[in-house]
């Protein structure tokens, strides 16, 4: 009886290694990335593209694990959650308020530790950020909502009590 059920679990684990979700990669720069939309220094997008791409923009880099059934579909719904909250290269489709928002999100969540998410730094240590870079996103987020919110006459103060 415990061989059948064995048999029949690794039958199941098998037949579902042909059921794959959709990768989240794209062959080019979106029109829409944040990039193209405002200045960022070559060393703030590299510390983005490292600890916060994968999860929010529309091009994840996929470890070989994610070929593994029913990690794949764990990571992609990681991934379209993650691009749910933030999307980096959507980022220019947001309205300026949503933008300033989501800055305001990002200062939070890095300061707070939150993000990354220690299930993604676990095994990717080089998306672990130092205290300095912790700041140098918060710094930068804060700096671009201000640019935000003076380009498009957002009170920043009166959108923070919302």
């Amino acid at each position: 009886m415990i061989k059948k059920i064995l048999i029949g679990l690794l039958l199941v684990l098998v037949a579902i290694q042909f059921i794959r979700p959709a990768k989240n990669q794209s062959a080019e720069l979106s029109a829409n990335d944040i990039s193209r939309a405002y200045t960022i220094s070559g060393e703030m997008q590299d510390l983005l593209k490292t600890s916060c791409a994968d999860c929010h923009s529309n091009n994840t880099v996929y470890p070989w694990y994610s070929n593994v059934q029913p990690v794949a579909w764990w990571l992609a719904n990681h991934v379209k959650e993650g691009k749910k909250e933030l999307n980096f290269s959507e980022f220019a489709t947001y309205s300026p308020k949503k933008q300033a928002h989501k800055l305001k999100e990002v200062i939070e969540q890095v300061k707070e530790g939150e993000m990354p998410l220690n299930s993604y730094t676990w095994i990717h240590k080089n998306a672990t950020l130092t205290d300095d870079q912790k700041l140098a996103i918060s710094s930068w987020a804060d700096a671009l909502r201000k640019e935000i919110a003076a380009k498009n006459n957002l009170d920043l103060e009166a959108l923070e009590k919302k």
